[in-house]
């Protein structure tokens, strides 16, 4: 897949006009807080907004680790991840088992 740069909006609109299909690249968030005086807002200061997915996303196949082409190599190369967040399937397997967060009791 050809990069683009998400800073240009040139390259960002080629990307969306190219590569992305609505049925399956795009997400709705619901109720996220928005300027209050944007008028497409209701009640004042929430709206949905539309996450559109034109990059091409990758999983690694150790951990649950994810990222988009469009991020930096110190984000997607293993070799270049600080010591900390290097990895091995021996590591993974060995994790302790985190609970649950419980849900917020209400007042």
């Amino acid at each position: 897949m050809k990069t683009f740069d998400p800073f240009d909006m040139k390259q960002v609109m080629w990307a969306v006009s190219t590569k992305v299909n609505p049925a399956g690249d795009v997400i709705m968030l619901p109720n996220m807080s928005i300027d209050v005086l944007d008028p497409a807002s209701q009640p004042d200061g929430i709206s949905h907004k539309m996450v559109v997915g034109v990059w091409t996303l990758y999983r690694c196949k150790t951990c649950l680790y994810a990222w988009r082409s469009t991020e930096p190599e110190e984000n997607t190369n293993p070799d270049k991840y600080p010591a900390a967040f290097r990895l091995s399937p021996d590591d993974v397997a060995n994790f302790p088992i985190v609970p649950n967060i419980p849900p917020l009791r209400e007042k």
